[in-house]
């Protein structure tokens, strides 16, 4: 058997006369298990879609309206509530569409687009996340040189860095790699998106190869950004710590708190998907916990840094008025 790589677009397969026929698509399954739900999860997720669209827009307008939120912290979360649109852009509005069609064709050029994106745009938040982490480090233990050390350019340039580096650097790395694969059978994706480890069972290299580019590709774009951001909040925590009073721990800390719900929020179920072997080879796990970073945590991000926030609050009084 011939075998052609996902960067040719060809898929081959002897037939019963030993005449090769090229296929130049993919099958999404999807939840193909809840056929009879599919209206109600439609329903359901395009819901959740409306409001994770107008939630994070609604952030933007109001830090790129309201001049007491135009600090360092609030111009990174208006960064933030961009990319998570972006982020549940790529892959919901298909979803919903495949969830009312019986055709789940994808192409494999879309195929391909779809992954660089969802690769691009999730390292592009590891990045912005430990950005972020950084930013409330400086705030919390260097206050009288925050506003020397993270100035307008200073902003800038790391929002440019991690859009680059999210682009460049990490998709560009996993494209490589998932081009280099070599498909030899079926084309039907377990999963209701273009993901890494569903084409990966569709392949037949060496997988021994393949994990440690998985693996390294991981370490690449996850460990570093999440390392300053665990090094940041252990120093937060050690400032935090030797403040004698409770209210003024409790104060201090409160700047931070939503930051390190999105990190866990994210970071919990990236690690449960990419880095717990089981979790991955279960397609309704995969799905699951692909579900809450895909749709959940881009919807509970703008409620999350609303709720508590007094000054995010002050400035949606006045946009009302």
């Amino acid at each position: 058997m011939e075998k052609l790589t996902l960067s040719q677009e060809l898929l081959t397969y002897m037939g019963p006369r030993n005449t090769t026929m090229m296929v130049t698509e993919f099958i999404i399954l999807g939840f193909g298990d809840l056929k009879e739900l599919g209206p109600l999860l439609f329903l359901v997720f395009g819901i959740v879609y409306l409001a994770t669209i107008s939630g994070n827009f609604l952030l933007m307008v109001l830090v790129s309206t309201q001049r007491g939120l135009q600090t360092p912290m609030y111009f990174f979360l208006a960064n933030l509530s961009c990319l998570e649109v972006c982020y549940t852009s790529n892959v919901v509005p298909r979803m919903l569409v495949d969830l009312l069609r019986e055709n789940r064709v994808i192409s494999m050029v879309a195929c391909i687009i779809q992954l660089y994106f969802f690769g691009a745009l999730g390292s592009t938040e590891c990045y912005l996340l430990a950005v972020m982490s950084y930013d409330r480090y400086l705030a919390v233990c260097r206050p009288l040189h925050y506003p020397t050390l993270m100035h307008g350019t200073i902003c800038v340039g790391l929002v440019i860095g991690s859009w680059v580096s999210g682009f460049t650097v990490a998709a560009a790395f996993q494209v490589a790699m998932v081009s280099s694969f070599t498909f030899c059978g079926g084309n039907e994706i377990d999963h209701f998106f273009c993901d890494l480890k569903p084409l990966q069972k569709l392949s037949c290299s060496d997988p021994h190869l393949v994990n440690l580019v998985c693996v390294s590709l991981t370490a690449l774009v996850t460990l570093a950004p999440f390392g300053l951001t665990l090094a940041s909040y252990w120093r937060i925590l050690s400032t935090v710590l030797r403040i004698p009073s409770m209210t003024g721990r409790q104060k201090v800390f409160s700047t931070c708190s939503s930051h390190l719900v999105v990190v866990t929020l994210f970071y919990g179920t990236l690690i449960l998907v990419y880095a717990v072997p089981f979790a991955g080879e279960v397609p309704v796990l995969n799905k699951i916990f692909s579900l809450l970073y895909t749709v959940v945590t881009p919807m509970c991000n703008p409620l999350i840094y609303s709720l508590k926030n007094k000054d995010v609050k002050e400035a949606l009084k006045k946009l009302r008025i």
